[in-house]
Parts: structure tokens; C-alpha cells; sequence
């Protein structure tokens, strides 16, 4: 339930900007053709599970935006049972059956990229989490966008490998698919969690190309504090004003938690909007990034089946 206001911004909140929403440390940051920019390559990381119905999803995506598609296909290596030597055939084995099964997942989403006529590249990685992660932090700084795969976001040591190297070392948005909601790069209702952090604000601006096609996009603020040094007097009215400037037509709605989780207080409200994306900050610091696995960044990627788009 909602309370406060719900209400789209008016032409009295256009020229607002107070001190409070935090917005005034990055509103020079931004241009005017930022909501005119194009997505023109895709990076999509996918793991060995679900690799062909997330390979499907990357490839209708690339074909929609008329992108490249970069497809980087992860396994983590696993380590010897033992720190003795020789290593056992059995383990041996098992990694060679990782291997295989990468390179099958790369080779099926090469071929679903020749089908429908996308530009691409594949490779397949299968290394220790440093490895892993140093590759696609230098393969995300050339990408507009990252996508991962369902197969990442449910597994959980591969997702931490992800969004560390993506969103904290390379500073790339990244959307996580989810598999049983179809993904799109053009969402009509989305859901934008904001607290007037420097994290909310980040993903607002990385996600503006996305939003400025939307229906409605949704500024849910829970239990927000109507002070000057937090959200402002009228909180989500500073970002929803400074959004609808760039034609994003934006909706405030101040939800009560109830006692609540804060993930679970988001989660329901998507669901009841209808929404196809969920836009939100990663928190956390690149040094303790184990922080962000245990908040509500985590519990809506375990456990909420909408694509979610992260930026820090």
C-alpha cells in the first residue's frame, strides 16, 4: 500500500532540484543527447545452465537494438580434492566435462547468432574467480551494456564474479535476465528504486536510454525521510523532475514498509505494477564488494523473476 502521494510530476516539480535528493553532484553530468544514445554492442555472460534459453534471450536483444553481440560463456575451474599429487583421473575428468559443456553452451549460441543474422563474437572462459573476473572487467569497458544469463544470476559465486567485475571494476550497467519474464532492451513499466544514494542516482542515468521509451516508470521510495539533507521536503520529486526533463514519464509513489524487507516491500510492488524491468544501485565498495551479497541488491536477484538492471 502506498502512502504519502502517487502522482506524476506536474510543471511546478521541472525546475526543482533542492539539495537534498543528491542529484546536484550529478546533474552537470549529464547532456542533452543522453536519452538519444544508441546500445550498439552487448555484451552477454552466460554460465553452462539455462546457456541456450539465455543465449536466445541476449540474441532477440542484439537483433532488436541492431548491436553486436559479444557472448563470453563463464565456468569457474574447480580445485583439486587434494593438495597432493599426481591429480586424480576423476578430477581431471570432471574439469574436462566443465570444459566441454562451455564449449557446447559457446558453439549452440554461435549458431542461434548465424540464424537470426547478429553481428558477434564468442569465447568461452573456464579459470580460477581472478582469472574470470579480471576478462570481463577489460571486456565490459568495451560494451555499452552487459547482460547476464539465468545461469549466472542462480548461481552464487558466479554472479558475485560478475557484478564485481562489471559493475564496481568497469562501472557497466548490467542486466540480470530472469527466465521466466522475456527481457527487453525498449521495457514499457519499470520500477526505479530510489534513496537518494549516489548508487540510485548512477543507475537512474546509466538506465535514462531505457527509460525515456517507457510507459511509466515507477520512482518507489520506501519509508522515505522528508528532510533536507536526505530525500529532500518531498521526496522522489527532485529525480522524478529531473527524469521527466529528459521525457521519461515518471511516477512517484512513497510506500510504506510495514515492518517489512525492503526487498520484499519492491518485489511486491513490481509485481503489482506489471513491471518488466527493475532499475536500482549496486552498494557495497570494490575492497568489501561482499557487501552487496548480503543486502537487498542480493535478495532481489535470488529471489524476484523481473530483469534488473544494476549500476553504480
Amino acid at each position: 500500500m502506498c502512502t504519502g502521494f502517487d502522482k506524476s510530476v506536474d510543471e511546478d516539480h521541472r525546475g526543482a532540484a533542492t539539495f537534498g535528493s543528491g542529484l546536484v553532484y550529478w546533474l552537470d553530468d549529464l547532456r542533452e543527447g543522453a536519452t538519444s544514445m544508441s546500445i550498439k554492442t552487448i555484451l552477454a555472460v552466460l554460465g553452462a545452465k539455462h546457456a541456450a534459453a539465455d543465449a536466445s534471450q541476449a540474441v532477440e536483444l542484439a537483433r532488436e537494438s541492431g548491436s553486436h553481440l559479444s557472448i563470453l560463456v563463464l565456468g569457474a575451474a574447480l580445485s583439486p580434492v587434494t593438495a597432493d599429487y599426481p591429480l586424480t583421473t576423476a578430477w581431471l575428468e570432471e574439469r574436462q566435462k566443465e570444459v566441454d559443456e562451455l564449449i557446447s553452451a559457446r558453439v549452440e549460441a554461435e549458431a542461434l547468432c548465424q540464424k537470426n543474422g547478429v553481428s558477434y563474437d564468442a569465447d568461452q572462459i573456464y579459470d580460477d574467480r581472478f582469472i574470470l573476473e579480471n576478462n570481463l572487467r577489460m571486456r565490459s569497458l568495451y560494451t555499452d551494456i552487459v547482460l547476464a544469463g539465468s545461469g549466472i544470476r542462480n548461481d552464487g559465486d558466479l554472479r558475485k564474479t560478475v557484478i564485481a567485475a562489471t559493475v564496481f571494476d568497469a562501472r557497466s550497467p548490467l542486466v540480470f535476465l530472469a527466465p521466466e519474464l522475456k527481457a527487453t532492451l525498449r521495457p514499457k513499466k519499470v520500477l526505479l528504486a530510489w534513496n537518494s544514494r549516489p548508487e540510485a542516482a548512477r543507475a537512474a542515468k546509466e538506465a535514462l536510454p531505457l527509460l525515456v521509451g517507457a510507459d511509466a516508470v515507477h520512482i518507489v521510495l520506501v519509508d522515505p525521510d522528508a528532510s533536507y539533507y536526505s530525500n529532500g521536503g518531498e521526496p522522489g520529486a527532485d529525480v522524478a523532475a529531473f527524469l521527466s526533463r529528459h521525457g521519461v514519464k515518471a511516477v512517484v509513489e512513497q510506500v510504506a514498509s510495514a515492518e517489512r524487507r525492503v526487498e520484499g516491500v519492491l518485489q511486491q510492488r513490481a509485481r503489482e505494477i506489471g513491471c518488466d524491468m527493475i532499475v536500482m544501485g549496486a552498494y557495497g565498495h570494490s575492497r568489501l564488494r561482499e557487501r552487496i551479497f548480503g543486502g537487498v541488491t542480493a535478495s532481489i536477484l535470488e529471489e524476484c523473476q523481473i530483469p534488473v538492471f544494476l549500476a553504480r
